[in-house]
C-alpha cells in the first residue's frame, strides 16, 4: 500500500548518554529496540531502508533480518540531519519518505499507515499529533528531495518543518509511542515520553 513511498529509520545515532548502543537494548518481548522499530515500519511500508554508522557491525544484520536495505552513513558523526539526508539520497526515485527513529520502538502500525495514505492522497509534510504534541514518523514528498539531501545540523529536519508550518498536514493519532524513544535517565534504560519533533 506504499504507493511509491520509502520508509528510512535513522540508525546511526551515538547513544552518548545511554553508555552503548541503545537500539541493541531489549524490550520486554526480547527484541532489540531497534529490530522492533525496524519491524513496525517494515511490517506497513516494505520498500524501508536503515542508515546506520559506518563502524556498527551488530544492528545492521538485525535491521537486515527484519527486511530492510542497509545504508552506511560516512558522515554520521556529524549530526542526525546527514542521516536523513543520506537515507532520502539512497531512495531518489520515491514519491516520498516516511522517517523513523529507532530509538521509538513502540509506534503502531496504523499511524504509520495514516501518514503513507496522507502522503499519497498529496499531502506535502505529515507528522502524527497525540494530545496536541507532534510526534514521529514525518512524512515528506518528493517536493522536498533537494531540501532533504542538504540538510546538515543535528536538528535533522525540525527547521524544515518549522519554515512549512502553513503546509504541514498534522494528523490526531490514538498513539502514544509517536512521542516515546529509549534513553537513560540515572543510569537505567527507560522508555520515556519526549518529543523529538
Amino acid at each position: 500500500m506504499s504507493s511509491g513511498i520509502v520508509g528510512i529509520l535513522l540508525a546511526a545515532g551515538a547513544s552518548s548518554r545511554f553508555g552503548g548502543n541503545k537500539l541493541l537494548y531489549p524490550l520486554d518481548t526480547g527484541m532489540a529496540v531497534g529490530a522492533a522499530a525496524a519491524r513496525r515500519l517494515v511490517a506497513v511500508i516494505a520498500d524501508s531502508l536503515a542508515v546506520v554508522k559506518p563502524d556498527d557491525d551488530v544492528l545492521p544484520p538485525l535491521l537486515a533480518a527484519q527486511g530492510l536495505s542497509i545504508v552506511v552513513n560516512d558522515r554520521a558523526g556529524e549530526g542526525l540531519g546527514t542521516s536523513l539526508a543520506c537515507g532520502v539520497a539512497a531512495a531518489p526515485q520515491a514519491k516520498g519518505w516516511v522517517i523513523g527513529l529507532a530509538d521509538m520502538p513502540l509506534i503502531q502500525a496504523a499511524t504509520i499507515e495514516l501518514v503513507v495514505n496522507r502522503l499519497c492522497n498529496g499531502a506535502a509534510i505529515v507528522a502524527p499529533v497525540y494530545h496536541g504534541r507532534r510526534g514521529h514518523p514525518v512524512g515528506f514528498s518528493e517536493r522536498f528531495f533537494s531540501r532533504l539531501t542538504h540538510l546538515q545540523t543535528d536538528q535533522g529536519a525540525r527547521d524544515l518543518l518549522e519554515q512549512h508550518a502553513d503546509i504541514l498536514d498534522l494528523v490526531e493519532v490514538d498513539d502514544r509511542g509517536i512521542l516515546m524513544d529509549l534513553d537513560c535517565r540515572d543510569g537505567n534504560a527507560v522508555i520515556q515520553t519526549t518529543r523529538k519533533p
